[in-house]
């Protein structure tokens, strides 16, 4: 199975220095860009990049595609708490025509230390047989899962994107679009988070920055 990755500056922080979510990163399909300031760090280090693509657009976007053109999709929604896949299963059926939650699993805390759960899960997910393998599972924990597992995944593509199934079951609300279109999506998260958000995003304002800044000088 491909998989997609979609890196934020957390993601970016946890590559430092861990070659197994680098191995990940490395072997993905497709890398997009999920966060202004990944997408300006890139266009500093001289990269092309259009535009950013959060995993929480890109989904919806398949499955709106996928409904335009009255076409057919299975997908399994792999993460999330108990209980809130099933949800956001319900509001897939309910808004887009032709995609189909094929299955749904909220895996244990500690799971992927657990060779039988893996297993399990695996066998979920082929017995589905969905078209797309939507992995909410946070990172780095959703692509080392799906690295380590991509060979035995019976699924057209996996997607590692995070709190879409949270949000698509309306779990938690995503910021406004026109926070979201002048890059302040993360202040929305921050504020309806606090305590769990602010040290993340306070350490990722003073270390990112430092990481592009490695980066450019050792470019040159």
């Amino acid at each position: 199975m491909q998989y997609v990755v979609t890196p934020n500056v957390d993601h970016i922080l946890c590559l430092q220095g861990n070659e197994s979510f680098q191995c990940a990163y490395a072997n993905a399909a497709l890398v997009l860009t999920d966060g202004k300031p990944v997408r300006l760090a890139l266009l500093m280090l001289g990269y092309t990049i259009e535009e950013t693509v959060p995993g929480s657009d890109l989904v919806p976007a398949i499955f709106s595609k996928v409904s335009d053109k009255q076409s057919s999709l299975s997908v399994f929604l792999l993460g999330a708490a108990p209980g809130v896949a099933e949800r956001a299963a319900t509001a897939i059926h309910q808004r887009w025509k032709g995609v189909d939650v094929v299955g749904t699993y909220s895996p244990p805390l500690g799971f992927e230390f657990e060779s039988s759960e893996n297993h399990k899960i695996v066998e979920m997910v082929n017995s589905a047989n969905p078209d797309v393998l939507v992995v909410g599972l946070g990172a780095p924990k959703q692509e080392l899962w799906v690295y380590n597992h991509a060979n035995e995944l019976h699924a057209g593509v996996g997607l590692c994107v995070g709190a879409t199934i949270d949000f698509l079951a309306g779990e938690r609300m995503r910021a406004p679009v026109w926070m979201r279109s002048v890059g302040l999506e993360w202040l929305h998260r921050m504020l309806s988070q606090p305590k769990r958000l602010v040290p993340r995003y306070v350490k990722g304002a003073i270390f990112f920055p430092i990481i592009v800044l490695r980066q450019l000088v050792s470019m040159r």
